[in-house]
């Protein structure tokens, strides 16, 4: 179930685990919160025809009018479909780089086809958990601190919208701010 959880981030030298002062699966609630804060939430509406485990032209024209849309109005050139997962063994390591927190030069925006993900967003004294399944979109700003959880086993399919695609590259920052909040299980 899409999620959204927001902490009050973690002060130094303090080892209790955070409490949530927000917990809501309300899609309207978690849009509008997200939306104060600069990133940017949507469902989308689901498309039955097309089968688990599909192929990347099948995403891809399943999504055409929406995905155009996002690249009229946001200025997005080119898109992929990433499956991570199933018969892939590097879900592990890739799990185990992308839950360091880290920025990027460009924007980060995702639309997830199937399965679910945890965005982690460290926005001023906040730590907002954004855990996303089959039909959200999500665009996080370039330079937003953060860190994803693709959980224990991924298994997830997404459609990737870039402005350029080499701005994607992760800067790391080598804060442990994520060793201290709840992952994806």
């Amino acid at each position: 179930m899409t999620e959204l959880r927001i902490y009050a981030a973690r002060v130094a030298g303090v080892a209790a685990a955070p409490e949530a002062l927000l917990s809501t699966s309300n899609a309207v609630q978690i849009s509008a919160e997200l939306k104060t804060r600069g990133i940017k939430f949507q469902r989308w509406p689901s498309k039955p025809e097309l089968e688990p485990g599909a192929m990347q032209e099948q995403i891809l024209e399943a999504y055409a009018s929406l995905i155009a849309s996002v690249q009229k109005n946001e200025g997005y050139q080119t898109v992929d479909v990433m499956r991570v997962g199933g018969d892939r063994p590097s879900g592990s390591t890739l799990r185990q780089t992308f839950l360091q927190e880290h920025q990027h030069a460009e924007d980060e925006v995702r639309f997830f086809v199937e399965g679910c993900g945890l965005f982690a967003l460290h926005i001023k004294d906040e730590v907002l958990q954004v855990i996303c399944e089959a039909n959200d979109w999500i665009a996080i700003p370039a330079g937003t601190r953060h860190w994803f959880d693709m959980g224990v086993d991924p298994n997830y399919c997404v459609i990737r919208f870039f402005k350029n695609s080499g701005g994607w590259a992760a800067s790391f920052t080598h804060d442990p701010i994520a060793d201290h909040y709840p992952g994806l299980a």
